[in-house]
């Protein structure tokens, strides 16, 4: 057995340096692309893929028990990834100077169009799981048996063309999503977690629910470093879930208030989700652009969260934690506020109109320096601390890379067979010309794509076949992206399949449909926003004339936020006092009434929340209640 281990041991240590240097140099490299230029689009998505491939298949072995067979079967699926991506590369010219569709494909051509599929499929299969690759492989057997499109023709498109697996999406991977997930990876490092999670308690732990509305806080936070609601979680949950369990919140409710806050994180500028990068390609905008956009979303999603832990603690009486307890707001600013300057460098950068990449690279650059600046935050930080940045960013990719190129995939077989006009139709069909019937069909389309796949492929399907049927129903362009994009990231915290709420509540020791419907009930507000935007696109921050209209702006945003907070009083039985059933029926009404656009709505809404609050005040009810 002693000689077993001795003979393994090497072996794994050698692929673990191996894994290290490699993910080094992905993340060189495309720091050397942000800062000097990239190369022509197939060379750097080509590249870009490469790395992902070979990262995943050593990382994600066939069999994780490992054996020599199933190692062959990895080094021959490495071999022919490297083999489709520099078929191109050394035939470059050629390539670049056939007339697509029209030139015939090489026996080798063809032969690799196959292989670039299946190690594709089967490294996105490794990353995230069967449903991208068989949505994938889906719109493939559509494409091949059910319309006129032929073969080569297929191959052309998803291979050789820059509308399938080195399309934009892939770029949109290499370009921006790799760079921001390195200044994660950086600000991580440099102790800026602890920061966020400081902060919030400083500000929010005293208070009612406290260590809810500190998770609130800390994740909104935190997922302008992340991204992602699982990662989000699993960092901020070990902290605030029991924290908010001692102080008398139910297991699910903890759980579910984590999760709730963790997805919001792709929501939250300036740092959103890879989404929003493949948005800003679509669109053809500024990633700037989008982010501004995102404001007043990102605000009303998480005023909904606050509030729905306000009312829950004050329904129960919930305390928060003992000021003694915490740390100063002062103290915290002193010893650590210096490490929210990497996020400034990232804002200030996009404003002043450079690239998003760039911008990222100077905010990941700045991020250990300015920890080595003081000794409160320099402890354990050393050159490790770069290289597993620059090795944790290329890994953290990997999900992101590979969802993209499957995506490409789908988009190529979609721009082929017209498959995207035909949706188009059949939706509208189906809608009847009804616009609100449609964003129906989206939002419930979204949440049953994101359930097997990640936000950013989940959000490109929606773009191929649902949003272009929304714009044709009156939608304006941004609001029907923002709809699909965030009925995307509401997936994660959606039962049955919802990975957010599954962490947390493995974290809370809490049932896991009990977290998930929390998690529904205490995000109910989030689900309504999107439709809010639609039909006002001010609080999407796009009017015509800002001269005019901003007084119209803030009223939007001010009715919004209280039909938030009336929605969130209804379902959770508290507003100023606690809630009987008809104040709860009233305050439903109010909220649906505030939260549809319009003078006269806005005063009926108005006027019932006022019924509300005089009843509260001048008879309140007596009601204790205990978790």
């Amino acid at each position: 057995m002693a000689e077993e281990t001795a003979s393994v041991t090497p072996t794994r240590q050698a692929l673990k340096w191996l894994v290290t240097a490699i993910a080094v140099a992905m993340s060189l490299y495309h720091m050397y692309v942000a800062g000097f230029g990239p190369p022509e689009a197939m060379i750097f998505r080509g590249t870009h893929l490469l790395f992902a491939l070979t990262l995943v298949y050593l990382l994600y072995p066939f069999s994780p028990r490992g054996g020599s067979g199933w190692r062959v079967l990895d080094l021959a699926m490495i071999v022919a990834g490297w083999g489709f991506v520099l078929n191109i590369f050394l035939n470059y010219e050629a390539f670049t100077n056939r007339i697509i569709y029209i030139d015939d494909l090489t026996t080798w051509d063809r032969i690799w169009a196959v292989a670039a599929v299946l190690v594709v499929l089967d490294a996105t299969r490794r990353v995230i799981g069967w449903a991208l690759p068989l949505t994938a492989i889906c719109f493939l057997v559509y494409a091949i048996g059910f319309t006129n499109v032929k073969l080569p023709t297929l191959m052309e498109q998803v291979y050789l063309s820059t509308e399938g697996i080195f399309g934009s999406t892939l770029g949109v991977s290499a370009s921006y999503v790799m760079l921001f997930v390195l200044f994660g990876a950086f600000m991580e490092k440099s102790g800026t977690g602890q920061l966020f999670m400081d902060f919030a308690m400083s500000i929010t732990g005293h208070t009612a629910g406290g260590p809810g509305k500190v998770a609130v806080v800390s994740s909104s936070l935190f997922g302008t470093v992340s991204g992602s609601a699982v990662a989000n979680v699993m960092v901020d949950g070990p902290i605030t879930i029991p924290l908010m369990k001692r102080t008398g919140f139910r297991p699910p409710f903890a759980a579910a208030v984590e999760a709730v806050a963790s997805t919001g994180g792709q929501l939250m500028p300036p740092i959103m989700g890879a989404a929003a990068f493949v948005m800003a390609e679509f669109l053809a905008v500024p990633y700037l652009q989008i982010a501004v956009w995102a404001i007043v979303p990102a605000f009303l999603y998480y005023l909904a969260v606050f509030f729905a832990v306000h009312f829950e603690a004050k329904r129960y009486k919930l305390a928060g934690v003992p000021k003694s307890e915490l740390p100063a707001l002062g103290g915290v600013m002193l010893a650590r506020g210096h490490l929210f300057l990497p996020i400034l460098v990232v804002l200030i950068g996009l404003t002043l109109g450079y690239s998003a990449p760039l911008c990222a690279l100077y905010g990941a650059l700045s991020c250990l320096p300015l920890a080595l600046l003081r000794a409160s935050t320099r402890t354990g930080i050393t050159w490790r601390s770069v290289l597993d940045a620059l090795e944790e960013g290329a890994r953290n990719t990997l999900a992101v890379a590979m969802a993209c190129a499957s995506a490409g995939i789908v988009i190529g077989c979609v721009t082929i067979t017209g498959l995207g006009i035909v949706f188009t139709q059949v939706v509208v069909g189906m809608a009847q010309e009804s616009l609100i019937l449609a964003l129906m069909l989206t939002a419930m389309a979204g949440i049953i794509l994101g359930m097997g796949m990640p936000t950013t492929p989940a959000y490109i399907m929606m773009v191929a076949l649902l949003v272009p049927a929304v714009i044709k129903l009156g939608a304006v362009t941004p609001a029907a992206h923002m709809f699909a994009f965030y009925f995307a990231i509401l997936s994660a915290i959606t039962p049955p399949v919802a990975l957010a709420v599954f962490a947390a509540a493995g974290l809370a020791k809490a049932n896991m449909w009990a977290s998930g419907f929390a998690a529904m009930r205490a995000a109910a507000p989030a689900y309504i926003v999107p439709f809010m935007f639609i039909y006002e696109p001010m609080l999407l921050l796009i009017v015509k004339d800002w001269g005019t209209q901003w007084l119209s702006v803030v009223w939007a945003v001010i009715s919004a936020s209280i039909g938030v907070i009336c929605l969130a009083g209804s379902l959770f039985g508290w507003l100023y006092g606690f809630a009987l059933l008809w104040h709860r029926a009233l305050l439903l009404v109010a909220a649906l009434s505030l939260i549809k656009p319009g003078l006269y709505t806005d005063i009926v809404g108005l006027a019932l929340l006022a019924v509300v609050i005089a009843a509260q005040v001048y008879a309140p009810a007596k009601k204790t209640e205990t978790p």
